[in-house]
């Protein structure tokens, strides 16, 4: 079970409805550690007045930021004073259509979860009355010592709750747009020639075929080296189409797609994915990604909540499993893997 980060309740009009949030992601970025080169020994920091080179103990360190010149410092006492109240309520203000919210605005993720069985039904009723009415409920809410402002939506089992930013911390891109040229700046055939490449290279939003390589690569070459294997290089070289060139390349790009999809189909991109690695490829050599997909293929219970180690453990004592831990042709050959999940807004 996910952890409960906060709990409280959840109100628009008269109805109050206890309720829960659970983080919606995670992230499975590597977090590296600093060792003293050639030696197993952690690197600490630790605070040291740049001036004097005194270490300094926790309590002799105060913050502080210069205001027009002059030195201000805060206590946390102060801070305190002036934070706001512990919100326990999430309190609808107002419904808004979901499509007139710029996706900028959106920070994280919370699913929202009814408290109890006993209030299921009005967390269902609101659920699925915000989905026939097509609106998003905006409300702000005390959370960890600073107030959000958040969009409160219905998915297909579930609310989802983001935290967003408020007006005064987006950006205008007409601060970063200097080298944007006037929309007449190019032909109607350029423009033709750019609908046709999008029109060829568009498909439905399958997000199990989108994962994140830079880790994979990261994974691969921490196996590779605690094995005592030569990295292997995966960089490409991407070269920046000149301006000249801008209407053939997009008729090429276009040609190029189509021959692609006819080839491929819909799974090309993940097969090639695949054949990356051997089929006899032991497990521990795998990316977690790539143990995902064995899991995934040999349809493991459970799968989501396993870390490497049970999943290795798990792929490997699975009855489909030969050699380096691959289901064979006739385990998964016939298993219907399901349609995608219909994409989500």
């Amino acid at each position: 079970m996910p952890h409960k980060i906060w709990a409280g309740s959840l109100k628009f009009g008269l109805v109050t409805i206890p309720v829960g949030l659970y983080s919606a992601t995670e992230d499975h970025g590597i977090r590296f550690n600093q060792y003293e080169r050639g030696t197993h020994d952690r690197v600490r920091y630790r605070r040291i007045n740049e001036r004097t080179g005194k270490e300094l103990e926790g309590d002799e360190v105060v913050r502080g930021l210069e205001v027009d010149g002059t030195l201000v410092t805060v206590e946390q006492r102060e801070l305190d004073d002036i934070a706001p109240e512990r919100s326990g309520t999430i309190e609808i203000a107002e419904f808004v259509a979901l499509s007139e919210i710029d996706p900028v605005y959106f920070q994280k993720a919370y699913w929202v979860a009814p408290a109890d069985r006993r209030n299921a039904r009005g967390y269902s009723l609101l659920r699925r009355a915000m989905a026939e009415t097509e609106r998003v409920g905006i409300a702000t809410f005390v959370f960890r010592g600073r107030e959000y402002l958040t969009a409160l939506r219905p998915e297909s089992e579930a609310l989802v709750l983001h935290t967003m930013f408020f007006l005064d911390e987006i950006r205008d891109p007409a601060n970063v747009l200097e080298h944007a040229p006037p929309d007449d700046s190019y032909g109607s055939r350029e423009l033709r020639l750019a609908g046709d490449l999008i029109r060829s290279m568009s498909t439905a939003w399958h997000p199990e075929e989108h994962v994140d390589t830079h880790t994979a690569r990261i994974e691969r070459l921490l196996a590779d080296k605690a094995a005592g294997r030569a990295p292997r290089s995966g960089t490409e070289h991407v070269e920046t189409t000149a301006t000249v060139d801008l209407a053939e390349a997009l008729r090429r790009s276009t040609e190029r797609a189509r021959a692609e999809r006819k080839h491929s189909g819909s799974g090309g991109e993940r097969a090639d994915r695949d054949a990356e690695r051997p089929e006899t490829a032991p497990v521990s050599t795998l990316t977690r990604e790539e143990l995902r997909r064995r899991a995934r293929e040999l349809d493991i219970r459970g799968r989501s909540k396993l870390n490497r180690a049970q999943l290795e453990k798990a792929i490997t004592e699975s009855p489909g499993v030969h050699g380096g831990g691959r289901a064979t042709e006739e385990d998964t050959g016939t298993r219907s893997r399901g349609r995608p999940r219909k994409a989500r807004r």
